[in-house]
C-alpha cells in the first residue's frame, strides 16, 4: 500500500468519526450554536468555565499572554476540535479562543454534557478522545519548537494546515492561511522575517507556489513534498550530532 493511498484512507476515516461526533453530541445533549466573525473571541482567559464548545465551521486560535506580557498562539482549531478543555482542571479558561475567519461553535454545558454521559457512554469515549488528542498536539508542538530548525517548523506548519484539511475531506492543494506572517512566527517561536524567508526557500523549491490572489493563498502541487523537504532540512542538522 502506498503512502499516499494510506493517508487517503486515514483521512477518510477521520472525516467519518468527525460527523459521528458532531450527530452524537446533537442527538443527546443540549446545543447552543454561536457564530462568530473574525476576530470573537468565545471565551477569554480567566473567564468562569461552563461549557465546553466544539468547532463545528471555521479557523480558531488559542492564545496566551508570555511572561513578558505579549500574545503567544498557542493552538490552532479546526472543524470537530473542542474548546475549553484547558478549563476543567481550575474553573476558569487558561487562554483567549479567538475566531480567525466567520464560523461556528457549539457550546455545551460541562455539567449536562456528563450527566448525559451517564446515559450515553459513548460520549464520555469522545471527550476522552478530545482529551488525548489535545495531549499528543501539545507534545508534537512542543518536539516541533524544540528539534526542527526554521525551514523545517514552516514546511511542518503547512503540513499540519494541510493534513487538518485532508481530516475534514477539504482540498489540500490550494490553501488560505487564516493567519499573517507575523502570527506564524508567533505560532512557531520565529520572527516573522524568518518566516517569510523560509516560505520564499519553499517556493524556490517548488515545494509551494504562491496565487495570483494574495500571500495568504498557497499553492501545494504534492503535500508529501512538504515532509520530503522537512526530510532533507532535517538531516544535515542531525548529521552534525553524530
Amino acid at each position: 500500500m502506498t503512502e499516499v493511498t494510506s493517508f487517503s484512507k486515514c483521512a477518510g476515516s477521520a472525516v467519518g468519526r468527525i460527523a459521528d461526533m458532531l450527530q452524537l453530541l446533537q442527538d443527546s445533549v443540549p446545543i447552543q450554536r454561536r457564530m462568530v466573525r473574525a476576530g470573537d473571541s468565545v471565551y477569554q482567559v480567566g473567564q468562569g468555565f461552563g461549557s465546553l464548545f466544539i468547532v463545528n465551521s471555521g479557523y480558531f486560535k488559542m492564545v496566551n499572554l508570555s511572561g513578558e506580557g505579549r500574545e503567544q498562539v498557542v493552538g490552532l482549531y479546526f472543524k470537530g476540535d473542542w474548546l475549553g478543555l484547558d478549563g476543567i482542571a481550575t474553573s476558569h479558561y487558561a487562554c483567549d479562543a479567538v475566531a480567525m475567519d466567520t464560523g461556528e461553535v457549539w457550546a455545551i454545558r460541562y455539567d449536562m454534557l456528563i450527566q448525559a454521559a451517564v446515559r450515553t457512554p459513548a460520549l464520555l469515549t469522545v471527550l476522552h478522545e478530545a482529551m488525548s488528542r489535545e495531549l499528543t498536539r501539545d507534545h508534537d508542538s512542543m518536539l516541533s519548537l524544540c528539534t526542527l530548525p526554521a525551514d523545517a517548523r514552516v514546511a511542518g506548519f503547512l503540513r499540519y494546515w494541510a493534513d487538518a484539511l485532508a481530516q475534514r475531506g477539504q482540498r489540500t492543494d490550494q490553501i488560505t492561511l487564516r493567519m499573517t506572517r507575523a502570527e506564524i512566527g508567533n505560532y512557531l517561536g520565529m520572527t516573522l522575517e524568518t518566516v517569510s524567508r523560509a516560505l520564499s526557500r519553499l517556493a524556490r523549491g517548488d515545494v509551494i507556489r504562491f496565487t495570483e490572489k494574495g500571500r495568504r493563498d498557497i499553492h501545494i502541487p504534492q503535500v508529501d513534498a512538504l515532509t520530503a523537504f522537512i526530510q532533507q532540512t532535517v538531516a544535515p542538522v542531525a548529521a552534525a550530532f553524530h
